[in-house]
């Protein structure tokens, strides 16, 4: 089956107090699904906020996507049913993709604009505190449920419904799955982090990381 965007989410900055006592913190997790076609820049969906723009947004992290067939399994681990699209502050949820089936450096085209698979999510606090699931966090990583993020190639309206086409796959040997497994489990594979690094279609934050990590090993 083609992979379809689900749906598309965009949000606010809000400001949010968790625990009651505790610290103020400013994020646009909290997205809701819209209506009808929405514009895709370079750097974001028309109507989205990147809050923390040192973690997130701009040309290599302008959309985040995440995997459909997701969400019934962490209804029932987190035992939540109102655990629902939008609850790890993505843009895209597609059908039939999970990261054990999408690449780095994949170009696709949704409606008028087409992407590129960037890099994988590195989960955050964020979803955790929203959730007040403490171990959140440590789930995504564990299970490798973590989302993707694209850049955008080329702007143009994108809208519930639409397919997601994949025009192109130069890498598909770094699939998002081995590069999680590979940073959250394989610390130590030296050769393997300079191997990802070297990957061109890789966001340069990451490769900059990896190759870091490399050298201390």
């Amino acid at each position: 089956m083609p992979a379809t965007l689900k749906t598309v989410l965009v949000g606010k900055t809000k400001t949010f107090l968790f625990p009651p006592e505790g610290k103020p913190w400013h994020s646009a997790i909290n997205k809701t699904e819209t209506e009808g076609a929405v514009w895709l820049g370079k750097t974001k969906l028309e109507g989205d906020d990147q809050a923390d723009l040192k973690h997130h947004g701009g040309p290599e992290k302008a959309v985040l996507g995440y995997a459909d067939s997701h969400y019934p399994l962490w209804r029932q681990e987190l035992n939540l049913s109102d655990f629902t699209y939008g609850a790890f502050g993505e843009n895209f949820v597609i059908t039939d993709q999970t990261e054990e089936t999408v690449c780095i450096g994949d170009i696709y085209q949704i409606g008028k604009a087409i992407l590129q698979i960037s890099q994988p999510r590195i989960p955050c606090w964020k979803p955790a505190r929203l959730w007040g699931i403490d171990d959140l966090t440590k789930r995504m990583e564990t299970t490798g449920r973590t989302g993707w993020y694209f850049r955008v190639l080329q702007e143009g309206e994108v809208q519930a419904g639409e397919q997601v086409r994949l025009l192109d796959r130069p890498h598909s040997e770094w699939t998002v799955s081995k590069c999680n497994d590979l940073l959250h489990h394989k610390k130590g594979d030296q050769k393997a982090f300079l191997e990802l690094a070297a990957c061109p279609a890789l966001a340069e934050s990451w490769r900059n990381m990896l190759t870091k990590l490399a050298a201390r090993m």
